[in-house]
Formats: C-alpha cells, sequence, structure tokens
C-alpha cells in the first residue's frame, strides 16, 4: 500500500469518526497493535489488514442512532463499497468486509482468514487492562448508564440488567473480564496476560470502596435515625 493510498483512506475514515469512546485514538491503537501481532507472520496481506483495522468502526455513527444496528455489518459494507469507488479488486475490498464484518466481541460470525483474527484480536486487547476499563467508562457516560447499581440490601449488582438497566460492574462480568480467554493469535494472548492483572486490580477496588462506602454509610444512619 501506498502513502497516498493510506491517507485516503485514513482521511475516510476520519470522517465518520465522531464517539469518543470509538474514536480515531482507538482506531490507531487497533492498528498499531496488529502490526506487533502480525510481524514475523509471512501469510499476512498486509494491505488487506490495513484497510481492514483503519475502517473497521466507521458504522459507529450510525449504531449509536439505531442500536438495533450492528455497526459491523454496516461497516463492512461501507468500506467494500468505498474501496471498489477507486478501483480496489472486489476480492481484496470483500477480504477487508470480511474482516470488519467479523471483528465484533459480540457477534455470532466468528472471523476465519488470519487478518480477520488479527483485527478481532487488536481491537479486543483495546478492551483489556487499563485501557479497556477507562473506554468503557467514557462508553458508560455517554449512553447515560451508571457506574453501578444497588439491589434492595445495598449490594452492588454485578451480574444481569440488560440493555435497559446495565452498569460498569455488570459490564465488567458479562465482558471485560471474560475478553482475556477469547484471542485466537499467541502474540495476542501474550499481551492480554501481561494487563489483566491491572484490570483486576482496579475493578476489586473500584468494587471494595463503593462496598464499603454504603455498609457503613447503612451503619450510621442506622444509629442515627429514631
Amino acid at each position: 500500500m501506498t502513502r497516498a493510498e493510506f491517507r485516503r483512506i485514513e482521511d475516510y475514515m476520519l470522517d465518520r469518526m465522531k464517539d469518543s469512546a470509538h474514536d480515531r485514538r482507538h482506531v490507531y491503537r487497533v492498528l498499531n497493535t496488529a502490526l506487533d501481532i502480525a510481524a514475523g507472520m509471512d501469510t499476512v496481506e498486509m494491505d488487506v489488514l490495513l484497510a481492514a483495522c483503519l475502517l473497521h468502526d466507521i458504522g459507529r455513527e450510525q449504531q449509536s442512532a439505531n442500536l438495533e444496528l450492528d455497526h459491523a455489518q454496516i461497516g463492512g459494507e461501507m468500506a467494500y463499497q468505498f474501496l471498489l469507488t477507486w478501483q480496489w479488486p472486489e476480492a481484496k475490498a470483500r477480504h477487508v468486509r470480511d474482516c470488519i464484518v467479523t471483528h465484533r466481541y459480540r457477534g455470532s460470525n466468528p472471523p476465519r482468514s488470519i487478518e480477520a483474527k488479527i483485527l478481532f484480536d487488536a481491537d479486543k486487547l483495546d478492551a483489556s487492562g487499563a485501557l479497556g476499563i477507562a473506554r468503557t467508562l467514557i462508553y458508560e457516560g455517554q449512553v447515560g448508564e451508571p457506574l453501578y447499581i444497588l439491589d434492595e440490601g445495598n449490594s452492588i449488582i454485578t451480574e444481569g440488567g440488560g440493555a435497559e438497566i446495565s452498569s460498569f460492574f455488570q459490564e465488567y462480568h458479562f465482558k471485560l473480564k471474560k475478553v482475556y480467554d477469547s484471542f485466537y493469535t499467541d502474540r495476542a494472548r501474550e499481551i492480554a496476560r501481561e494487563r489483566q492483572k491491572t484490570a483486576i486490580d482496579f475493578y476489586d477496588g473500584l468494587y471494595a470502596e463503593v462496598d464499603e462506602n454504603y455498609q457503613k454509610g447503612r451503619e450510621w444512619l442506622n444509629e442515627l435515625l429514631l
């Protein structure tokens, strides 16, 4: 891929990234991580990988406007049509589309090609460690979801929930703590292991602080109120 081709794809991406949790900085981190994973692999089609990394989240804006839509499906088709407009080979444009369509953690369509697996792993690594927690908290704030939800006994709810009632603690148990078992490449698993302890320590510390606050507060109120 020439520098001019890279810039053209990059400009298309930059014009469509509006979400601060899935912004251009996320895209560049995914790209950098993908290059790390792909280093030393002789069979990777780098043009496809570069384009797929740059364009993998261009469908986010449409999904944000309608949560019933799948940004991976939308973004894959957008990327496919865009690449065809400047005479990319159809098979290569289709390969990029397939990588993007299969990159979503919550999707039921697993990646098949090595390029798709690298994109999947690089994107999921950005949901690991301190970065993953920071991005989740940004997203929770954007969509108005709380840091935590309490049950009637003032205990933090960590499981269940759903689209209508969801919190950071629930999202951690639904996705963030499970992401470490979902990688396809050895290099991604190595990076994930290095980051996992940071995420666990942060979650445990935050949980302990919130829980202690409510438990002590309840004791004090019981003593004060007649």
